[in-house]
């Protein structure tokens, strides 16, 4: 028995390190629950770099003289369902990526096809906003970007300047510009013409039905574009903009509020969102979230806190039906950040990857399923997708129970679409309006 455990870890280990020598992002795990898998479609992928005209210069702005303008570029990371029957042998993409060191430069692998034809369906495919944290870049949760365009999504990546791995710039631009990032990029996708970078997406994007996806400071932005304003006590905090600059996204702003009313979100999934610990919001400004969100944090997040943090959000969005998924004894990485490149490995840049307790692959695996259930029920009607989401909220109190032809007995509880033993450490507490 000892020699046979030797020989099972080793497997383990030549396994999981030829897994990482490709940097992989596509990796399903056979313990998976059934909605991490991919779609049917095969997609396509291209860089875009798009600018906001006259956007306040936060940077460059000094505290009580005027406020300076600036042209700010983004560069965006698209995938979308493609046309693929015309190309011809291996067509595994490779994206070369900028890692947490700004001097190491990967490859991962996944599957998406550099620049291919964009599938025209019977109707366009719903909009997802993906929004990184700080730092970070559009790479950063380009597992679950492939994941959704495979089940028929247009998946837009944003790399916010000012907040990469090679632009880190000063906090307060962050603060400010992670919601007018997302709104910017709607409305340029909304304004599409011929001719114009990105045209190609016109014909196949439903840009009346998007869906915003953040992790920790992309989360901060999901929860402002979705009528969280900022308290007036916001403006002032340490590292806020200059010249008040924040009161625009505060809840008392008419013009904030006007955007907030008009915007085409239909409903968000806050990863980690950084801001209650630090009091941006408060219970009176949660009020004005007026979209169903997803939750997603582990309990032990250092970052953006969790009673205080991420499940007090959650509780004070008292006007929305809200999901709170939980993975008990993770930290601030749950879940969003893809697998660490192996050449990180063994460096201190590998944790900004990586939970001491939860395997990335399987939490990866989890957000896919539970995104893909929550889009393809708020963003496509699929009704049957809300079985997915209706749980026993701890996944340790759920029964598993399947008669001989593997179908659920009357007293099966355990978590739709887990196998067996797989939903432990999960959590999912569902709060209805007004509750």
């Amino acid at each position: 028995m000892k020699r046979i455990l030797i020989v099972y870890a080793a497997c383990l280990f030549f396994t999981s390190e030829a897994i990482s020598q490709t940097n992989r992002i596509d990796i399903i795990r056979t313990d998976a629950p059934g909605l991490a898998y991919h779609g049917d479609y095969d997609i396509g992928v291209q860089t875009l770099v798009v600018t906001d005209k006259n956007r306040p210069d936060i940077l460059n702005t000094v505290n009580g003289e005027e406020t300076v303008y600036y042209d700010r570029p983004l560069t965006l990371e698209v995938w979308y369902p493609a046309d693929v029957s015309d190309l011809s042998g291996d067509i595994v993409t490779s994206y070369s990526v900028l890692t947490r060191d700004p001097e190491i430069t990967v490859i991962i692998e996944g599957r998406g096809v550099r620049d291919a034809d964009p599938l025209i369906g019977a109707e366009p495919y719903p909009v997802i906003i993906i929004s990184h944290g700080y730092p970070g870049n559009r790479y950063l949760l380009s597992h679950l970007a492939e994941n959704l365009a495979t089940k028929g999504y247009v998946v837009v990546s944003i790399d916010h300047t000012d907040s990469t791995y090679d632009d880190q710039k000063a906090f307060a631009s962050t603060l400010y510009n992670r919601g007018p990032d997302k709104e910017f990029v709607m409305t340029y996708f909304q304004n599409l013409t011929p001719g114009q970078h990105g045209s190609f997406l016109k014909e196949i994007m439903d840009t009346n039905n998007i869906g915003v996806v953040g992790y920790s400071m992309g989360g901060y932005g999901v929860i402002n574009i979705l009528g969280g304003g900022y308290a007036e006590s916001a403006v002032n905090h340490p590292f806020a903009p200059p010249n008040g600059l924040l009161s625009k996204r505060t809840s008392k702003h008419a013009d904030y509020v006007k955007k907030v009313n008009n915007n085409p979100v239909k409903t968000g999934v806050a990863i980690g969102p950084w801001g209650m610990n630090a009091g941006l919001w408060n219970e009176e400004t949660l009020k004005g979230i007026n979209k169903p969100i997803l939750f997603i944090a582990g309990d032990l997040d250092d970052i953006s806190g969790y009673e205080n943090g991420v499940r007090a959000i959650w509780e004070q969005a008292v006007n929305i039906n809200r999901y709170l998924l939980t993975f008990l004894n993770a930290n601030h990485n749950a879940a969003a950040p893809m697998p660490s490149p192996s050449e990180l490995i063994g460096t201190e840049s590998m944790l900004h990857y990586t939970d001491p307790v939860w395997d990335t692959i399987r939490m990866n695996n989890i957000l896919h399923h539970f995104v893909t259930a929550w889009f393809g029920y708020h963003l496509k009607g699929d009704l049957y997708m809300k079985e997915y989401l209706t749980l026993v909220p701890l996944a340790a109190d759920g029964f598993y129970d399947m008669d001989s032809d593997g179908n659920p007995t009357s007293e099966h509880t355990y978590w739709k679409g887990f196998p067996n033993r797989t939903a432990a450490g999960l959590k999912m507490e569902v709060k209805n309006a007004r509750e």
